[in-house]
Formats: C-alpha cells, structure tokens, sequence
C-alpha cells in the first residue's frame, strides 16, 4: 500500500494528508475548494516549518513530504489508482454517504474505503457501497501529526483482512490503533461529548463559571485542557452532531444536548474557527488563548 487519497483538506483532512506523506506515502488530496486546498497546504506547510523550528525534522523532510502530495478538486481524478481512500469531509451524515456512493463508482474494486467519522455507523456508510467488507473507521485525533491514537472502528461486515490491513498500516504511520466495534460515538466520544456536554450543563445551571469549570477539570482532574475550552477547539457544531447522532441512535436522554450548547451553534458562536464559543478569540485574543495550547 503506497498509494492513498483524502477526501477533505480541512482541520482533519489535512492532518491526516500530512501524516501520511510524512510517512513516505504518495498521498492525493481532494477538495471541491481550491482555497480550502490552498489553505490546508499552507497549514501542512505551518506545520512542517515547526517541526524544522524544533530540530525534529530536516529542510528536505519538509520538502519531501510536501512533495508527496498532490491535489485536486475532483473525486474521480482524485482516486485513480489508490490503494486507500480516507474520508474526511464535515461530520454529516447525508454528505458523506454521498462520497461514499462516488467513491465506489470511482475506485478500483481492490481500493478500502475508511472514514474518519467521530460518531456516524460505519455499517451505514458500507451499506450504500457494493464493497462492505472493504469500509473502515479510521477516527484519527486532533492535531492528527502529534497524536497518537487511532479508533479502527469494524462495520458489521467490515473483512477481518482489511481490518488487519488497517492495523498494521497504522502502526507504521506511528500511531496506536485501537479496534472498537460499531456504535455510536465508538469509545471516544461515547465517553468525551458526555462529559463536555455535562461541563456546558453545569454553566447553563450557573453552578460556576468558564474558567472556574476548566480550572477544576484542569487542576483537580489532570485534564491537559479544560472541557469548555476543549469543545471550543473542537468546535461546538461538531460537539453538536456527534451528540445528536448518539441521542438519535440510543434512544437515551442523557446524550441530549444541553439547550446552551443547540443555541451557541444557532448563533453561530462555534468556538475557535468562529472566533468566539466559550472564550473570546478574536484577533486581539487568539495568541492567548489558542497559541498556548501548541507551544507545549
């Protein structure tokens, strides 16, 4: 396996293009958005700079890696050829059924079909492709190039070989992968979205405020980030969504989102990429309060 395409160059997407090419694979990166493909090479190439900065890797690392990667802005160029095909787009189950259905028509028969979905059935994705033994989760984490972990997430019919393919392909991106089975949330937002979701519940019912709440997480629980300011990073309409696709797939209250949460997203206060969630980021406050989280 050499040959891999992402669907998606945003925050996700093209985390996962730069972790790739940086592990030597000759990676395509699709986008129906020229800017967003411009912009997600100009973060891979931020990114890169860093990692220069720090000594961790070489000038003709950057350049290397960079040169691995090509992009384009239609899906069935994109494919040609590849062995892998990891799904990134915005967390909606509509649109990625829809690529899903693209990427079947376009691919080789051969070529496995993964999503990096947080919380959406991998069963249900499969499904609406003739290949259902051949889809996967891959749940990568945020920044994907630092963090180590990967959910593989198995569809009901999801081949133990294109499972152990998985595996083993992600071992030598120098992840961790983890196998969960398919519900929803998986294991890491089934526990983490209740637990922000209770964090935003305990300021909606005035118990504390923002930093009061973070700071006891913080201190008190060991937590490297505070919980308002984690679903701020992640982004409060991404919060959303996974919530509803657990409280719409358990049936069970408890997944339901706090109605603070629902009217930040309906005010479009989303977090970092809208400048304003729980905290302020504003041009005058970014480097304050976002900067610090990757100076660690």
């Amino acid at each position: 396996m050499k040959n891999v395409a992402v669907i998606g160059a945003g925050t996700m997407g093209n985390g996962i293009a730069h972790t790739f090419a940086q592990s030597g694979f000759n990676v395509q990166l699709i986008d129906i958005s020229e800017a967003s493909l411009k912009r997600g090479m100009d973060t891979i190439a931020k990114n890169l700079d860093r990692m220069v900065a720090r000594e961790k890797i070489s000038e003709a690392d950057k350049a290397e890696t960079l040169g691995n990667i090509t992009t384009f802005t239609s899906i069935t160029d994109g494919v040609k050829n590849v062995d892998l095909v990891v799904e990134a787009a915005t967390e909606n189950v509509e649109l990625k059924l829809n690529i899903f259905k693209q990427l079947d028509e376009a691919c080789q028969a051969e070529t496995i079909l993964a999503s990096n979905t947080s919380s959406i059935s991998i069963t249900l994705i499969a499904a609406v492709t003739k290949r259902p033994e051949k889809v996967i989760g891959m749940h990568f984490m945020n920044p994907v190039p630092i963090m180590k972990l990967v959910e593989i997430i198995r569809g009901y019919s999801t081949s133990d070989e294109v499972t152990n393919t998985i595996m083993e392909l992600s071992k030598k991106l120098g992840k961790t992968p983890t196998e969960v089975n398919d519900y929803p949330g998986f294991v890491a937002n089934r526990i983490l979205m209740p637990m922000l979701n209770e964090a935003i519940e305990t300021l909606y019912n005035g118990v504390a405020g923002v930093e009061e709440i973070d700071t006891v997480m913080k201190l008190g629980m060991a937590h490297p980030m505070g919980p308002l300011q984690l679903a701020d990073f992640i982004g409060l309409d991404i919060c959303l969504s996974i919530l509803n696709v657990m409280y719409d797939g358990f049936k069970n209250p408890k997944y339901a989102p706090c109605p603070l949460l629902v009217n930040m997203v309906r005010a479009g206060k989303l977090g970092v990429k809208s400048g304003e969630g729980f905290y302020d980021y504003s041009e005058s406050r970014k480097a304050e309060h976002v900067s610090k989280q990757f100076s660690k």
